[in-house]
């Protein structure tokens, strides 16, 4: 336990690599008070049990009524994580709403039905490997993984649970990508926030008139049953949520996973060797460097103290996965240690990177199947394969939401 500084912390909007700042404020305490762009005051909790605990108390809420701020009319149109309190989906519901949305999508991700998709996704990842091939044979040996494979990869696969024509895929990833930002002006978060509601709007539309085996169809035709199983602004927000969650997580996991074991060969050796598995590769991944950083946002309903630090209620709270992920309290004094052996040794703690409780990430089994995949076949494809540039010359992402690097030149 420990008693934060009375200094909040102010959280970089421009993002950049969070673990050394994690670190620092992890000897403070598991929770500390942070500032958050435009002086909004808010919370995050840091440490790993601490963060368990939180995520699944039954007086933290996901409903943006009970952000005071956002309630008193005190936060701007254009703040930069506005969309994160206001869009109507899973992710911003509670109790029976929260069931009602979830059901609704959940029979799509169910570990049998994502099984069933491997072959697809084996067959698109080959597909990419020959475009990232293509790519650096153009590019003198070098090409960017990020973008000739983590983003398309993930993307392709939505896109093809959701029904979205592939034309639609590259103005999708930008707007999600600008709406995940935490440095933007104001006049463009709004413009974002618009146009990808219009997209998806006009997406859903067609797929109204010409209705398919996709998942959109599907909600579409709970929306057209009447009752309440559906609202129209509940759809279009479930499908921005699907969006960018489906896609934006999955693409920082595989670039993560690519970055950390070229940093690391005797790690890959140990995966290669076959003395671990890859899905310990990626499972190593998600709590060594998080592919979301800190999550917005939770509110207590009540004063709520935790371990010793009281939030109180309404206050908007970040989840800081990127720091759960390395609390030494928990993960022993080697937590700063990338080692892919960690995730089967006896007594092992799971990480909290996919989150926990009634809002655990309903497509952790999609995302893990994608990056065993990718990474698998992108290694035996490429044994060769290493970073082009120094890990520090590497641009990180504007946001202390998402957690990784704009680009990820790679020599093949």
């Amino acid at each position: 336990m420990g008693t934060p500084s009375s200094e909040p912390y102010r959280m970089d909007p421009s993002g950049g690599c969070p673990h050394a700042a994690n670190a620092r404020l992890l000897t403070r305490g598991s929770v500390t008070s942070v500032v958050l762009p435009d002086e909004v005051a808010g919370m995050a909790v840091l440490g790993h049990e601490a963060l368990k605990d939180f995520l699944a108390h039954p007086d933290v809420a996901k409903d943006a009524r009970h952000f005071t701020a956002l309630r008193e009319g005190r936060i701007g149109a254009g703040w930069p994580l506005r969309t994160f309190a206001a869009v109507r989906g899973m992710t911003t519901a509670d109790g029976v709403d929260h069931r009602r949305l979830r059901s609704l999508v959940s029979t799509a991700f169910t570990a049998r039905r994502v099984e069933r998709l491997r072959p697809r996704i084996e067959e698109l990842t080959a597909a990419l490997l020959d475009d990232l091939a293509d790519a650096a044979a153009a590019g003198g040996g070098i090409a960017d993984l990020r973008r000739h494979f983590a983003l398309p990869l993930p993307m392709g696969v939505i896109g093809e649970l959701l029904g979205v024509e592939a034309e639609h895929r590259d103005a999708l990833h930008h707007l999600s990508n600008q709406v995940v930002a935490t440095d933007i002006p104001p006049e463009q978060a709004v413009a974002a926030n618009r146009d990808l509601v219009s997209l998806l709007a006009s997406i859903a539309a067609a797929r109204a008139e010409h209705p398919g085996d996709d998942l959109t169809s599907a909600l579409i035709a709970a929306r057209d049953e009447g009752g309440d199983r559906l609202s129209q602004e509940e759809l279009i927000g479930t499908l921005v949520l699907m969006i960018i969650a489906g896609h934006e997580t999955t693409l920082n996991l595989i670039t993560n996973a690519v970055r950390a074991l070229c940093g690391h060969r005797d790690q890959l050796d140990l995966v290669r060797d076959g003395k671990v598995s890859w899905a310990d590769a990626v499972e190593e991944t998600l709590r060594w460097d998080a592919p979301v950083s800190y999550f917005p946002f939770r509110y207590p309903v009540r004063d709520l103290t935790v371990d010793g630090t009281v939030i109180p209620k309404g206050t908007p709270v970040l989840a800081g996965y990127s720091a759960a992920g390395r609390d030494p309290a928990v993960h022993g004094p080697d937590a700063d240690l990338f080692d892919v052996t960690r995730p089967g040794r006896p007594g092992a703690v799971r990480h909290l990177s996919l989150g926990h409780g009634a809002h655990y990430c309903l497509g952790a089994p999609l995302a893990r199947l994608e990056a065993t995949i990718a990474l698998e076949r992108l290694f035996t494809r490429f044994p060769g394969l290493d970073l082009a540039v120094p890990e520090t010359d590497l641009a990180r992402h504007s946001s202390f939401v998402g957690n990784s690097v704009r680009a990820l030149p790679v020599r093949i």
